[in-house]
């Protein structure tokens, strides 16, 4: 475990060897959301995985105050200087790829090419997490980590699979409530729509994947938007996969994320 963010621990992870590759989970998730992508990396590039803060083997601060944008932002920058990577292809699924869209258009000369599966809705849009995260942060205020995860993340209408909701109940008791209800009114709950980050998009010269699986409505719409704005993007819809991707689809993810790497980010000069 490294230590970041003026004293606070986060939980961080670098396998492989090469150019480097970091990804960020989604809310609620951990580092161990990546595994299946650290086994198909690691003989070709150097992956980091981390926890962010507030979630499982990381420091979860008591005030709200620090769980703003910039915080998440500047993590990220502590975790690619912890792992010796001046720059880096930064990547996420849902909350991580919106941190790391926030990273690149921050710190475009740390980023080599951008991965973004599941993007986050904005709020306004109605849909997703960032319309329930009200809600949400008050259930997991008065009602407990249990019975809101119950609710809002592993419960009969999620649409799990017995096992699926097993394991994603597992991990979701590593966190601690009041931080993921800071996480939730901080960050998730104001994350920009992408019509409003368009005219900085438009300026981001770098290469971008783009994947949703085809059955997560929202982050299809929220991704061809984004294929729309980015001037180098590259969008793949994943068939039979929902909102998290890379673990219900591995292989296609992987096979996805690979190309783009080969083709796109770290192809040999003239080809």
């Amino acid at each position: 475990m490294t230590r970041g963010g003026e004293g606070l621990p986060l939980y961080v992870e670098a396998s492989g060897t090469g150019q480097s590759v970091l990804l960020a989970h989604g809310f609620g998730g951990s580092a161990r959301n990546f595994r299946p992508q650290l086994r198909a990396l690691r003989g070709r590039y150097r992956t980091i995985v981390y926890d962010a803060r507030g979630h499982a083997r990381s420091g979860a601060p008591e005030a709200a105050a620090d769980y703003t944008p910039e915080c998440f932002v500047a993590d990220l920058g502590r975790v690619l200087d912890q792992a010796g990577a001046g720059r880096a292809v930064v990547g996420g699924l849902s909350m991580g790829a919106g941190v790391a869209l926030r990273f690149a258009l921050a710190h475009p000369g740390r980023v080599r090419g951008l991965v973004l599966a599941s993007f986050p809705e904005a709020a306004r849009s109605g849909a997703g997490i960032a319309a329930r995260a009200a809600g949400f942060a008050r259930a997991l205020d008065e009602e407990g980590l249990l019975a809101a995860g119950e609710r809002f993340v592993w419960g009969e209408r999620s649409g799990l699979s017995p096992r699926d909701a097993a394991l994603v109940r597992q991990g979701f008791l590593e966190h601690r409530p009041h931080a993921l209800a800071h996480v939730l009114r901080e960050l998730v709950a104001v994350q920009p729509a992408v019509e409003e980050l368009a005219p900085r998009l438009r300026g981001l010269e770098l290469p971008v994947l783009i994947v949703a699986g085809e059955a997560d409505a929202p982050s299809v719409a929220t991704g061809r938007e984004l294929a729309a704005a980015l001037p180098r993007a590259r969008l793949v819809l994943v068939a039979g996969a929902g909102h998290v991707v890379n673990l219900e689809r591995p292989e296609a993810f992987n096979a996805a994320l690979l190309a783009f790497l080969a083709e796109e980010v770290f192809r040999a000069p003239g080809d």
